[in-house]
């Protein structure tokens, strides 16, 4: 299989739903311009991610449902896949989920956030549903934020259905007092990136984490190889889209395959 260009929307951090929609749109456009086939966007892009006292209302579904489809429609202008960190309803309480969407225009399907974070338990209702995707070619799980970082089983779960890359849409914000790293991987950081070198080195695939730029975060978008080594990483802080030239062929998916099922 020849290269796959993925881009990963390390974007700023909206301003409010209606912001995040405007930016998303515009990300679309220009990772298509650049020669990508899929573009990635953070946990919860549009509408935000409710950190602290940011957004403390939720957004209804229309908005939502008027989100996805804007951005549906500018998928099928550019021809691109789009994963889009989104929220959506299914009952009373909003999920967490990735829109996945065709380079037609086509909705692929949600990827929900099966594990939510202990504080998030309140506000969110957790999916129940793991999926894997394949558009042009490309075959693809995701992993929402604590899911990658503290469960190495969803995403072994994706490689062992023949995903070549797990995309890692995440939120992580500096906290006051905390290391400010400068280089990927620093080992006065917290594990969270070195998260990212292990999955993708336990399961021999593709690992593509995608955060929001902010001054200080203690993580940035990167793409790991399938032997766990970087491939590249955005600057800290700086907002932009990371471009990153694959080859699915080498995510052989080998160590997930050989895990034995019940080992002892």
């Amino acid at each position: 299989m020849t290269n796959v260009r993925i881009a990963l929307a390390n974007l700023e951090i909206p301003k409010s739903p209606e912001d995040a929609l405007e930016r998303a749109l515009v990300a679309v456009a220009q990772a298509a311009e650049a020669g990508a086939r899929v573009v990635c966007f953070p946990e919860a892009y549009v509408p935000g991610y409710p950190w602290g006292t940011r957004r403390p209302d939720d957004v209804n579904a229309s908005f939502l449902q008027q989100a996805h489809e804007r951005v549906a429609r500018a998928a099928g202008e550019h021809k691109i896949s789009v994963l889009l960190g989104t929220e959506r309803y299914v009952s009373h309480k909003p999920r967490l989920t990735v829109l996945v969407v065709r380079p037609d225009g086509q909705v692929a399907g949600y990827q929900d956030k099966v594990q939510l974070d202990p504080s998030e338990d309140a506000r969110y209702e957790p999916g129940g549903e793991r999926h894997v995707f394949e558009l042009e070619g490309l075959r693809f799980g995701i992993v929402i934020c604590h899911e990658g970082f503290r469960y190495p089983e969803a995403t072994r779960w994706a490689v062992r259905r023949g995903a070549q890359v797990v995309f890692h849409p995440h939120y992580d914000e500096a906290e006051p007092g905390a290391f400010q790293p400068t280089e990927f991987g620093d080992p006065r950081n917290s594990f969270h990136e070195k998260s990212f070198l292990c999955r993708a080195a336990e399961n021999n695939c593709y690992f593509a984490a995608v955060n929001c730029a902010s001054a200080g975060s203690p993580t940035t978008s990167a793409v790991i190889n399938p032997d766990g080594s970087v491939r590249c990483y955005q600057p800290y802080g700086q907002a932009g889209l990371l471009l990153c030239d694959i080859d699915p062929s080498e995510a052989t998916g080998l160590l997930a395959q050989r895990l034995r099922t019940n080992p002892y």
